[in-house]
This record gives structure tokens, sequence and C-alpha cells, in this order.
């Protein structure tokens, strides 16, 4: 009888003492938001001048393991010239803005329009490298211009986006002689 006794109070011990390791796990993540947001709207400007309008429907910011913001429901840039004047607009249905690095970058569905040119770009991924002052991605291209559509194997654009181009572009294209 005290052998049965020694095991069922052992066997009790154990299941009280027992710990879910996936609950532990979660509250030790480094990866947790330190803020989340909603309906997100920020302004980039230097020198009193707007330069950029973001605006998202959430934004999680991250301290650990680096200072990062992630837009999980995509985001909408626009690129200013003065206050109001919107020279280009970029969205993306995923974002991810690195602090550090001064690098976003804008995943899946990304639709590029440059207001100058009517030029409407489509990509799965840009990166924009605030830092260099320069805006790319290696990705195929498919650029609508009215009837024209051109193809290329990536973009790039200074960061004021006065120089964008598609690289190695193709396509079908009618010239008014």
């Amino acid at each position: 009888m005290p052998a049965v006794l020694f095991i069922a109070l052992a066997c009790l011990l154990l299941a009280a003492c027992r710990n879910d390791m996936d609950k532990i796990l979660f509250f030790d993540r480094k990866d947790i938001p330190v803020q989340s947001l909603e309906n997100v709207r920020a302004l980039r400007s230097s020198k009193g001048k707007v330069q950029m309008l973001v605006t998202a429907p959430s934004a999680q910011m991250y301290d650990k393991p680096e200072r990062k913001s992630i837009y999980p429901e995509g985001f909408n840039m626009a690129i200013l010239e003065g206050s109001d004047n919107r020279v280009a607009n970029i969205s993306a249905d995923y974002a991810v803005s690195y602090d550090e690095k001064k690098i976003i970058e804008a995943r899946r569905n990304v639709v590029v329009i440059d207001y100058r040119t009517g030029d409407t770009s489509y990509l799965e991924s840009l990166v924009w490298n605030s830092a260099e002052h320069r805006i790319f991605s290696t990705d195929p291209v498919r650029s609508v211009n009215g009837q024209r559509i051109t193809y290329g194997d990536g973009f790039e654009s200074d960061d004021e986006f006065t120089t964008p181009q598609i690289l190695h572009q193709r396509g079908t294209m009618t010239i008014d002689e």
C-alpha cells in the first residue's frame, strides 16, 4: 500500500508543477510590439517642407530584436512636392520600416503611381533606402499609361521621384509622327 500511495503522490506533484512551455515562451518573446496604432497618419518633412504622408489602417512598433514598424494591413505613401502637390503615390498590402537602417520595404501588390507621367507600375516588392535617397526593386514590373503597357526587370528612382525608370523596359509603344 505505501508504494501505491507514493506513486499517486508523485503523479499528483508532477501534474501540479507542470509548465506549459508555449505559454512561457510566449511571455519571453522579444518580438512583442511595444506599441500598436490604428488609423495611422504620419508626415515626414525636411527643412520645413512636407515630403511624404503615410497613412495605414494599423501599425505595430517593435524595439527588439531591432527597432522597426510593421504595417500588417498595408500602407499608402504619398510623395509630395510642397504641402499638397502629390508627385507620386506608393501603396502595398504589407510594409516594414527599419528605423536604424532607414529602409522601408513594401511587399505584396505594390502599386506606384507617377503623377507627372501618368504611369502606374505594378510590382511585388519595393525598397526605399532614405539614407541613399533611392527607391528601387529588382522584381518584374508592369507599367500602364493609357493604352501603352510596358514590362521591365526592375524599378529605380530617387526618393523625390524626379528620375523614375523601369529597368530593361520592353513592350508595345505607339509613336506619333
